[in-house]
């Protein structure tokens, strides 16, 4: 199995997961990047108030996305360029929860993804100061990046997971968090699924 997986970074408008106003993704196969994507998002309607914390932090301001995409609107795309791959971000419970949030708000079945954190992933591989994003990817070999930039964010993440699976020869994703002690995070509703079964 080859190192496959899609890296995704979310920003958000304010302290509502459901708030996405931009998505960064980056598509992994055998180790390499092959694809990158990125655009604004309009807020789902109630979730949608720009927070002035948030737009210290990413610089997006509600004029921004008043023509992007809404959540629906752009979904079919976001979850076409993901495909079947492992979701791969840092601090994973936050993007995958944005990710289920926004969908829940708006009516739209979320895929089951499953996931990897490259935070994790970096407090393993790394012994650094702090395991923030940028000091993460310079570990990487991915330094002076533009962060809070999703497409830039989710770059970086990617590398962090290449780095770390060619440091501990991991052939696949599964193999680099089983080397790790780490488990790729299996969605909830397959679980209630099974449980079902």
């Amino acid at each position: 199995m080859p190192l496959d997986f899609t890296a995704i970074d979310f920003e958000t408008a304010n302290s509502s997961p459901a708030s996405a106003c931009s998505v960064g993704l980056v598509r992994v196969r055998g180790g390499q990047v092959v694809a990158t994507a990125g655009w604004l998002i309009r807020p789902p309607a109630g979730h949608d108030e720009f927070q002035e914390w948030n737009i210290k932090i990413h610089g997006i301001r509600p004029q921004d996305v008043a023509n992007a995409a809404t959540w629906p609107e752009q979904f079919d795309r976001l979850c076409g360029f993901a495909g079947a791959d492992v979701l791969v971000a840092h601090n994973a419970g936050f993007d995958l929860k944005v990710l289920r949030t926004a969908s829940e708000v708006t009516a739209l079945e979320c895929p089951p993804y499953r996931s990897l954190c490259s935070l994790q992933v970096a407090r393993k591989v790394y012994d650094l100061d702090s395991y923030r994003l940028p000091k993460a990817a310079a570990a990487a070999g991915f330094a002076e990046f533009s962060h809070h930039d999703a497409l830039a964010d989710a770059r970086a993440c990617a590398q962090i997971v290449i780095d770390a699976a060619r440091r501990t020869a991991s052939a696949d994703v599964d193999a680099l968090a089983s080397g790790l002690s780490l488990r790729v995070t299996e969605p909830l509703v397959a679980v209630v699924h099974e449980q079902a079964a």
